[in-house]
């Protein structure tokens, strides 16, 4: 029953989240992944089969880009995903919300 809500909650906000881990800097996906598990103390461990239907739909809503790197040696190109002016606009957005809703949250809890 937990995993249930969990996932509900986290749902809510993973756009946000990686929204957030693009505006520092250029990312790809495995590396998006890794950053959330470790940052998150391993609250968020996606799977790529939910982190890249987010990226895909970002990417057609104009949110963020992608572009293939160029394959070095041995290392396979891999496709980097950067955070658009719309993006940015948008993470602002959620930022603002989530601040309201969760002190909204926190007031109807702590009663």
């Amino acid at each position: 029953m937990r995993q249930k809500y969990e996932q509900q909650m986290k749902k809510g906000v993973l756009e946000m989240l990686v929204l957030q881990l693009l505006s520092e800097k250029e990312k790809y996906g495995y590396q998006l992944i890794c950053e959330l598990k470790e940052r998150s103390r391993e609250i968020f461990l996606l799977k790529e089969g939910t982190l890249y239907p987010i990226l895909y739909r970002m990417e057609d809503d104009g949110l963020v880009t992608s572009k293939w790197s160029e394959p070095r040696g041995k290392e396979v190109s891999k496709k980097y995903y950067r955070i658009t002016g719309q993006g940015k606009e948008t993470l602002l957005r959620l930022k603002l919300l989530w601040r309201a809703f969760s002190e909204s949250v926190d007031e109807i809890i702590e009663d």
